[in-house]
């Protein structure tokens, strides 16, 4: 009992924040859901799965849940592949490569408003340098609103699975190349032989952040587009933030942010089964 003691002493300084931050939240948020509570707290009538229902029936969260499922299947290969694609170009000791990963990092430590700034210009139809080139409004485009949010989170976030695959390359022993080199194999069979092999575990966990990342997806269509044009990128999150602070009804929100981590968690579970070592039979 003492040893006990001791180590929950130990795992306080995170279990209490955990317990007041995380689980409290969701428990309550799941009690809100059953509600049909107002934002002012005038009304809360108990519902039930009420909130669910309308969740079913209601066409404005299916094509919100379609528009993250798109940008979600766009942007995490797209970051997953551009990430080890910099990783591996950018994995010399030289000086001149240090510069060029500090660079490539450094914009995934901009804040979304600063990055949609910048974006904000280059797509500009009048003076952007992009919208120019291709003669068109991107935003205001539907067909094309939601790629160019895509190649605006890319650019953003680009960074951080870059950093995890080097991590994931400076593991792997050297002396594996050496016989390669000694063997005359190329490099794309060194890089499908041994390079990816060795990298899987690095690269279903970038999978995995990326894909919980990118499902709440919220802050670059707010500022790129406000869900447009004609609701075409209008996503989950930014459904629930309008079901919330627009719309006022808190029961309904919290029924959305339930079924959005619901979804997420199905998918980590089924991705981290899929990357779990298999057992010899």
């Amino acid at each position: 009992m003492r040893s006990n003691r001791i180590g929950l002493l130990f795992v306080a300084p995170f279990l209490l924040p955990f317990l007041i931050f995380v689980v409290y939240p969701l428990l309550r948020s799941v009690w809100f859901s059953l509600h049909k509570w107002d934002l002012l707290g005038t009304e809360k009538a108990f519902v039930g799965v009420g909130n669910y229902r309308l969740l079913a029936a209601d066409p404005f969260f299916w094509s919100a849940l379609r528009n993250t499922l798109l940008f979600t299947f766009m942007a995490v290969p797209a970051l997953v592949i551009t990430g080890l694609a910099l990783a591996l170009v950018l994995e010399r000791p030289l000086r001149l490569y240090a510069g060029l990963r500090a660079v490539f990092f450094a914009s995934s430590v901009f804040s979304v408003s600063v990055v949609t700034l910048i974006w904000q210009v280059v797509l500009d139809p009048r003076r952007g340098l992009l919208a120019k080139a291709v003669e068109v409004d991107v935003l205001s485009n539907r067909w094309l609103a939601m790629p160019a949010i895509v190649v605006t989170t890319v650019w953003w976030g680009v960074g951080f699975p870059m950093v995890l695959f080097l991590a994931g390359l400076q593991q792997i022993p050297r002396a594996v190349y050496e016989a390669a080199q000694l063997d005359h194999a190329s490099r794309w069979a060194v890089l499908r032989r041994i390079t990816l092999p060795a990298l899987a575990r690095t690269t279903l966990l970038v999978v995995v952040m990326e894909f919980i990342m990118q499902f709440q997806i919220f802050g670059q269509v707010l500022l790129l587009t406000g869900g447009g044009p004609s609701s075409s990128t209008r996503v989950l999150v930014m459904y629930l933030y309008e079901s919330a602070f627009r719309d006022w009804q808190l029961g309904y929100a919290s029924a959305v942010a339930n079924l959005l981590f619901i979804a997420m968690a199905v998918a980590s579970f089924f991705q981290l089964r899929l990357g779990a070592p298999r057992e010899a039979t």
